[in-house]
């Protein structure tokens, strides 16, 4: 890489770490110590083929992604982080409430599978379509679909408090995109 090529780089890993690495904690379930391992592999990779790449964000992000993707095809199993309970959510003004949001957020992330945690994050957090998702993790749309169902439907038992902070509407819309139809023998 020449020097010009560096400077950009350096430029680029100055100002995007901070996005790039919340993104890594959150595929990681949490452990910072992880994603600063995922992250700092992409950046290694990405530094390589610096000189080839045109988007370099969507580029690094992809190598988290599919690094994480990796990681939970493996067949080892790694330690188990132990993790206090999260606090209860406070609700109200009371300023720590989006900070023990976070914590609850995290705790349940955690306890989710890998599989589980990178579908919600790429949906979520990413906001991702499921044909992007599905291409990405290299399965189908129907299986990003019933992955996302099943990781929800884990995250409202390991962590109920967060229901309390979800719109009051949230329980009555419809799961689909399309309205319930009334069938009659």
């Amino acid at each position: 890489m020449d020097a010009q090529g560096q400077e950009q780089f350096r430029e680029f890993v100055e100002n995007r770490t901070s996005a790039l690495l919340r993104t890594a904690v959150l595929l990681s379930g949490g452990d910072r110590h992880a994603a600063e391992d995922l992250l700092q592999n992409a950046l290694i990779k990405a530094a390589g083929k610096w000189q080839r790449i045109d988007e370099p964000e969507a580029y690094v992000r992809q190598i988290l992604y599919r690094q994480q993707v990796s990681r939970w095809r493996l067949k080892w199993r790694r330690r188990e982080l132990t993790v206090a309970d999260p606090p209860e959510g406070s609700g109200g003004s009371d300023p720590s409430a989006a900070a023990e949001l976070r914590i609850v957020m995290r705790g349940a992330l955690a306890r989710l599978t890998a599989r589980q945690r990178t579908v919600l994050v790429l949906r979520y957090f990413e906001d991702l379509p499921e044909a992007d998702v599905a291409r990405i993790l290299g399965c189908s749309v129907g299986t990003v679909r019933s992955t996302t169902h099943r990781s929800l439907a884990r995250l409202r038992v390991l962590a109920p408090e967060l229901a309390a902070t979800a719109p009051a509407d949230a329980e009555r819309t419809p799961s689909r995109d399309f309205a319930p139809v009334e069938v009659r023998p």
